[in-house]
């Protein structure tokens, strides 16, 4: 009796090996490429008593020291090991993101995986692989993008590294982009990207302010610079949302358009005129925006993206002055006992 349970139990596991081949093979794919990471990832510490360390990357670590500390002591944020530890990239893009959209239509693809839900992103750690999924989708029509990524975060599965690429970030991005994931690992609700990538958003932003602010003062120079590239960022999201609002219009135009080439043009002439809007836009930084889509234009993805990181800052900034006067740790204690978290 016991022989047949086992061989059963063996046979099961082998139709669900088969049947779910592909997600086996990218979890261990990614299981291996994390472990590569809390393996080879050095406490701060380490890097700080290393003699052949460079002084200029020893204060940015300090710096993030001060930034963890005071996203839990002053903002709520939860208070695991998370940004203890560094894993020095060497210089190389340690994670790829891939991301892809219907071609006619602003609804981005879902990846779905056991236990945590969909997501319209899809982290590899080996860049071949991320293409060869790439070209799997836009074999079927999809708009596709794969990026770099600056930092993510486990959600509590591990403790997050900082990776030696953030050291290179001005105080105020470096000091965002460390709220926004721990922000993540304090709050993720279950099937919704947007609202998870907007609050990141959100709070990473009012905690960086907040923290420029006790530690250089609200007039010091990495306050300043700071503001001035948020403002130019803002300008920047806010006419891409528009210009996403802009698609979308056209798109429903289109839905009784049968013909592709024409629906091609359509769209490529709608997100060209998007593009030469730019010029309209007054950026303290030019060059940082202007002529950056010279070579290619953007897709569907492009626009997307504005929409699942910052198309919701305008309700929540509503929510957090109007009913929490601005405080940032009442509003996360208030969203984490509404929302249940993964």
């Amino acid at each position: 009796m016991l022989k047949k349970a086992l061989l059963l139990l063996v046979i099961a596991l082998l139709i669900l090996c088969i049947w779910q081949w592909n997600l086996i093979a990218y979890g261990l794919q990614q299981g291996k490429g994390q472990l590569k990471v809390i393996v080879e990832a050095k406490t701060i510490e380490e890097f700080l008593d290393d003699s052949e360390f460079p002084d200029s990357l020893k204060s940015k670590l300090r710096v993030i020291k001060d930034i963890r500390r005071f996203a839990i002591d002053s903002l709520g944020i939860n208070d695991t090991d998370n940004y203890s530890s560094m894993f020095d990239q060497h210089g190389d893009v340690t994670l790829w993101n891939l991301t892809a959209c219907q071609p006619y239509e602003l609804e981005a693809y879902q990846w779905s995986f056991p236990m945590l839900g969909s997501f319209p992103y899809k982290g590899f750690f080996d860049i071949e692989r991320a293409r060869e999924e790439e070209q799997e989708l836009k074999s079927l029509g999809y708009d596709t993008q794969i990026r770099p990524v600056n930092g993510w975060s486990t959600l509590g599965w591990f403790n997050d590294p900082i990776l030696s690429d953030m050291l290179y970030l001005p105080v105020g991005h470096l000091a965002d982009l460390i709220i926004h994931e721990l922000t993540h690992g304090t709050l993720y609700i279950k099937d919704s990207a947007s609202y998870n990538e907007n609050l990141a958003s959100f709070i990473g932003e009012k905690g960086a302010e907040k923290f420029l602010a006790q530690k250089f003062g609200a007039n010091s120079i990495e306050w300043i610079a700071y503001e001035a590239d948020k403002e130019d960022f803002k300008k920047f999201s806010s006419h891409f949302i528009r210009g996403s609002k802009a698609l979308d219009s056209l798109y429903t135009l289109m839905r009784t358009v049968v013909n592709d080439e024409i629906k091609a043009e359509r769209k490529q002439r709608m997100i060209l005129n998007i593009i030469n809007a730019m010029d309209t836009i007054s950026f303290a930084k030019n060059s940082r925006y202007l002529g950056r889509f010279q070579n290619s234009l953007p897709n569907n993805t492009f626009f997307m993206s504005f929409l699942r990181y910052y198309s919701k800052q305008n309700d929540f900034e509503k929510d957090f002055q109007g009913n929490f006067n601005g405080n940032i740790r009442s509003y996360l204690t208030y969203l984490k006992e509404k929302y249940p978290s993964l």
